[in-house]
Order: structure tokens, then sequence, then C-alpha cells
């Protein structure tokens, strides 16, 4: 047996790992509902001022990217957006949402949410600090 290491690997070998590991894990997840989630805040002049992308994993909400434009910090948009997806999600039967933040980006932001540290990766990638939150969506509202 061969053993190979590349930092250049292509599409096609990363889509065959990729489809291995989903065919061994189809039988276990299969049937799970999944849809993607996307909510946007907008400008007057049409421009997004912010956004949420996550998508709904059985009955998790899993919150990916939530970004606010930086001269409109602090105007209550991030949480409008974080709000509305959760209330989206509370809807098509959701109980918890997952997300990770950086020691720099937000984590006081969702800690005022509601959200509760369940793990921390220290040093990472090197001097940073890695956050997984996750909040219960029961008694939501």
């Amino acid at each position: 047996m061969d053993i190979e290491i590349t930092t250049q690997p292509t599409q096609s070998d990363i889509d065959e790992i990729r489809n291995g590991l989903r065919q061994h894990n189809k039988p276990h997840l299969e049937g799970i509902f999944h849809t993607d989630l996307a909510c946007y805040s907008y400008k007057v002049n049409g421009d997004k001022s912010g956004g949420l992308v996550g998508e709904i994993w059985g009955d998790w909400l899993i919150i990916k990217f939530l970004w606010v434009d930086k001269e409109l910090g602090g105007n209550g948009i991030g949480s409008e957006l974080l709000v509305k997806a959760e209330s989206y999600a509370i809807e098509h039967g959701c109980h918890s949402s997952f997300l990770d933040t950086f020691s720099f980006q937000a984590k006081p932001f969702y800690v005022r949410h509601g959200y509760n540290v369940e793990m921390v990766l220290k040093n990472h990638p090197i001097s940073s600090e890695r956050y997984y939150l996750t909040k219960s969506l029961l008694n939501c509202s």
C-alpha cells in the first residue's frame, strides 16, 4: 500500500474522498432534513449591510457565517439577523443552534444572545482561541 501526501489536491481528489465518506455515512444520516439558510439586511442603496449564512440539519440550526458592515456595527443588525434565523429554525422544528467563533470575532455577542461555550481550542490556528458554542432554542420566541 502506497500513501501519498500533497499540498495541492485536485478537486477530483477531494470529491473522491468526500463521496467515499458520504457513502459511509449515508445509512446513518439518510432521510434527515437538510436545507441551506441565509438572511440579509440591506442599506438604502440596496447593498448588503449584513448577512447570516447557515443550514438546518435535522433539529439543529448551524450558523456558518454572520457578518455586519463595520460602519454599521452596534446598530443591532447582527442581533436582528441572529433572531430572524433562530425564529425560522424554531418554526421548522429546531431545538438547538450551533456555531463557532474566534477570540478576535464575536464570542461576547453570542454569549449575550444565550449561547454557551462547549469547547475551546487554544492557540488556534496560532495565537487565538476558537470557541464552539450552542444554544437551546426551546423556550425562545
